[in-house]
Formats: structure tokens, sequence, C-alpha cells
């Protein structure tokens, strides 16, 4: 759009963005030709990235026939406060030159990185751009790179103009009129149900079945309760007796997905480099306990930088030989668990990541892993059991709600459940959630939802009254067994929460 015309001076101005952390900022870039000698200046804290573009432009002009006029030119990126980023940039700048007094029919976003010979090419930036914007109500129309549009047509309500080459776009924005794509409604995944109005989709695949799990009947149901109520679990157990097996099963019997959680996942799947599936499967993590607390939290030295707790929203963050981690990292882990966001803080920006995951944590008994064991011999020493078990502080533990100790395995033991039935019991809980129009699920309720969703029986209240005086359980620990109870009241069909879904309840909670 031209803002200002004279002899001495050519304004003209198109929108972009810039990545603040996961949110976009709606960046204005303005392009000014004032007589002068020639030089070609980018200001408004340009990265280093948007300041070489400007050796991309002009070979890519060149490319294309297109004379770089002899004058002063200037590109501004408003607001100049803001520090920007990303080669995306690289078109909008190149129109704004090769306009020059040309009037600019449209007020439109411009995303693109040019290639040396006049390619548009797109940046895995362009899809948490737009969603964000999107999001925030910032944009309704964009041209962008063509090979782009099979990721974007996923965001609904966006009129996109795929371009191939830095001539189409110029042709493009010099129209009366545009004709662009338009997202349709897409369906994702094998199944969907709707409820309240809302799609929510799934698949029934299962390429780790439970039913490769022989024996630990008491471990796969509390792995039910936990995907069914998104509780973060603990097991405990001898190395061999199936920890990992059940955790690395999880995520496929996890409840469905909406729209905006699949293309949520997406996001952040760009950001950490990968390819977007856009399917309704839940994110697994794992990082390895020497990872770094920037690469489990996030952050670098200049910018924040998505890390595997933020990479674990809406799915599962898995950590195997728990008391391995950094004891600052489990301590900084309880915030995250308990909020459902991490923030970053550093010099140049503060950032804040949504991290709604279900936690699950895998341990030995003891150091030689034998503490357990009817058949191995321990090989450690009272202290040095202690010494490996008060790695876990009392407040980290407090926000895990599910404690099972693994069985020992037998030569006969038998499968006890598949992973379909396990799913399909899932989704049943997860209906009744959505249909009591819960926000959250019952393993993320907060303290006023739980007074709401979570109704005793009054023999369950009376039971849950003499474990408290019992057990000296604290208020967090008793609002565990609630949302945990909830869940097993919902997987059994139960409106209210009964005798027999508390005590099942109190019989997973933290021994001390």
């Amino acid at each position: 759009m031209e803002k200002k015309y004279s002899d001495n001076v050519i304004v003209n101005s198109l929108k972009c963005a810039t990545l603040d952390g996961v949110t976009a900022r709606v960046v204005e870039v303005e392009g000014s030709l004032t007589k002068g000698l020639p030089a070609f200046n980018v200001v408004g804290l340009a990265s280093s990235d948007i300041q070489e573009s400007k050796e991309r432009v002009k070979n890519a002009l060149l490319a294309l026939d297109f004379e770089l006029p002899p004058k002063k030119i200037t590109i501004n990126l408003s607001p100049s406060d803001i520090k920007k980023s990303g080669t995306h940039f690289d078109l909008a700048i190149a129109l704004l030159v090769a306009l020059g007094k040309s009037n600019i029919k449209h007020n439109i976003f411009v995303f693109g990185e040019l290639g040396l010979d006049g390619r548009v090419k797109s940046s895995t930036l362009l899809f948490p751009l737009i969603l964000s914007l999107k999001e925030q109500g910032f944009i309704e129309e964009a041209i962008v790179p063509k090979d782009a549009l099979e990721a974007l047509q996923h965001i609904q309500g966006v009129r996109f103009y795929g371009v191939e080459t830095l001539s189409e776009a110029f042709t493009l924005l010099l129209q009366e009129s545009l004709e662009g794509i338009e997202s349709s409604s897409t369906r994702y995944g094998q199944e969907s149900i709707t409820i309240a109005e809302e799609e929510y989709f799934f698949n029934r695949d299962y390429p780790l079945d439970f039913s490769d799990i022989r024996g630990q009947k008491l471990a796969l149901r509390a792995a039910l309760i936990a995907a069914a109520g998104m509780h973060n679990i603990l097991f405990n157990g001898s190395p061999g007796s199936g920890k990992s097996m059940i955790a690395n099963r999880l995520r496929y019997i996890l409840p469905p997905l909406s729209q905006k959680e699949i293309l949520s996942i997406a996001k952040h799947q760009f950001l950490d480099g990968q390819r977007p599936h856009f399917q309704p499967l839940r994110p697994f993590r794992s990082p390895h306990h020497t990872a770094t607390s920037a690469a489990i939290f996030g952050g670098g030295s200049h910018s924040a930088k998505i890390g595997e707790v933020a990479l674990a929203n809406y799915g599962i963050l898995f950590f195997d030989e728990l008391p391995h981690f950094k004891s600052t990292t489990l301590e900084a882990l309880r915030e995250p668990m308990q909020d459902r966001v991490v923030n970053i803080a550093r010099v140049n920006s503060k950032v804040q990541y949504n991290a709604n995951f279900l936690f699950v944590g895998a341990m030995n008994p003891c150091p030689c892993g034998n503490l357990l064991s009817k058949t191995k011999e321990c090989r450690c020493s009272q202290a040095e059991i202690s010494r490996y078990q008060n790695r876990l502080s009392d407040p980290f533990l407090d926000r895990i709600e599910l404690f099972v100790v693994m069985q020992e395995v037998d030569f006969n033991d038998k499968s006890y459940y598949s992973s379909a039935q396990m799913h399909q019991a899932v989704i049943e809980a997860f209906t009744k959630q959505k249909q009591r129009k819960q926000s959250s699920f019952n393993g993320k309720l907060s303290e006023t939802e739980i007074d709401k969703y979570c109704t005793l029986e009054s023999d369950a209240k009376e039971i849950l009254q003499k474990a408290t005086l019992q057990f000296g359980l604290s208020h967090r620990s008793i609002a565990n067994i609630k949302k945990v109870a909830r869940t097993i009241a919902d997987l059994n069909g139960s409106e209210k929460i009964d005798k027999q879904a508390l005590l099942e309840a109190i019989s997973y909670r933290k021994r001390n």
C-alpha cells in the first residue's frame, strides 16, 4: 500500500511478521526511494539473515530483468524496538524495491525467501508465523511461496496466493482483484467424534501394542488411568520389567485431538525442524538424562529456543532412569508440571511456552536395580539406596499422581489388554469429560474445577477423611486422589465418585 508520494520521497509498505518465541509479531515493511548516492540500507533491529537479504534481493532483481533504481533505498522494519529475524522478509523487501513509484493496491502480508535466480522459497518459520497471526486475528490473506501451500492450507480462514517467482508476486500486487486459495475443512486421521459441536480426531493404528506386554496387570491398569485423564505417572521396578515398554505404547492410546491441537503440534514440529504429519498422534519426547537444561526447557545464549518440555505439549514427556537426571532439572520441572507453562528468561528475551503434557517417569528401586527382585540379590548398601531414592524430592513427587511398583516377571505371564481395548476405554472416558464441559482433562483440573467435577458419594467422603488422618495426606495429595478417582469413575461409567473408585485411587498414592 502506497503511504506517501512526492517528487523527493516515495514510501510504500507491505506487512510481514517475526517470531517472538512461538508468538508472531506483525511487522510493517516500509520502503523509501530518495535522491542521493545509490545505497541499500535495512534498519529496524534487523538480524544478520535479514541484512544478508540485500544481496539476495539485488541478484533476484537482476536475474528477472528488474533494474535497481539509481536512488538511495531504505527499508524500515516497524516497530523498530522489536528484534526481527528470518529469511522470509526477502520477498517483501524485493517487491518494495521493484515496485518503485507503482501504487501497491493491496495492504497484504507477504512471506518468502528469495533465490539468486528470483525463485520464491519456503522456510520452516512460515507455518508457525501464519498460524500465530491467525490465532491473534491479524491475518486474512497472504502472498506465500507456492511450495508452502500444502502445509499452510491447514490453517482455516486465511486466503493464500501462491507464487513461484518474484515476477509473479510483482504482477499479482498490481492487479485490481486477487484470486487465491482458501483452506477447506480438513479431515484428520481415520475416525472422529463430535462433542458440543467440536470435532476430535483419532487413529486406530498401534505400531506398538500393549498385547506384547506379559503380566503387569496392575501397571497396565494404571497406564490406562493415566492415559484417560492425562495423569502424571511413575513406574518403579527392576530392569526388564516392562517400564519403558509401557511408556512407549502410551502415546497410541491417548485421547483424541481437536484441529486446533493438531495444528499447535505441527507448529512446534516446524520450530523443531521436523516435517509435520498433521495426524492425530500426540508427541512423545524422551530426552536422555545427560541432556542440558537448555535442551529440556529451551533457551540459548541470545534468544530463547524451544525445548523438549514445550515440544511435548499435548503429548508425553518421558524421563527414563529418572533419578539420574540432575536435581536442578527435576526441580525446574515442577513449574510446567503444575502450571502447564514454561518461562524462559534471557537478557534479550522473555518467552513463555505452553507445556501441557503427561509426564511419565521410570526408575529402578536401587542403583543395581535388584532391590525388589525375588531371584536376584541386591548389591547396594542402605546408604546407597537412600542416596539414590532421595534424589527425588517430595515437592517434585507431589506433582505425580500415580505411583506403580512393577511386578516380578514370570515365564507363565499372559497378556491382559490390547491397545485397541485400552484406547476404546480412553475414548469413552474422554467423551464423558467433554460432555461435562470440562476445559481440561481430569489430571489437569484446577482447585475450583476439582470441587465442581469431582463429586464424592457419602461413603467415599468418609473413606477419604479417614485416609487423610491415617496417612497424613497433604492438600495436594487429596486433590491428586480426587482427580485420579474421577478418571476411574469415568472408566467405570459412574457419574459420581463411589467407594470403589476412591479406594483404587488411594492405592496409587505415593508411599512415605
